[in-house]
């Protein structure tokens, strides 16, 4: 357990940064799957649509600094070439 006060106060912030950074990583993760679901419908306006938002939600996230930029940038990737070989 923490023993000075700043500890203490470190502690509880870090609690909340985590509650908070774990709320995005798990909207990113929930964006991905939406376009995914969207390839595997094969309704290409639909995952086209989905897609748009999903990228303005992981350069979101990345910028954040919740997830690298190069991950970002390969989900992106990968979700494009998806739609793109439907």
């Amino acid at each position: 357990m923490a023993n000075t006060a700043q500890a203490r106060k470190r502690s509880r912030q870090s609690v909340e940064r985590n509650k908070h950074n774990s709320s995005l990583r798990s909207m990113l993760r929930t964006a991905i799957k939406k376009v995914i679901h969207a390839v595997k419908s094969t309704d290409k306006v639909l995952a086209k649509e989905t897609f748009q938002k999903t990228i303005s939600t992981i350069d979101r996230i990345a910028d954040k600094g919740i997830i690298h930029k190069n991950k970002a940038a390969r989900h992106k990737s990968r979700l494009s070439n998806a739609i793109k070989n439907m």
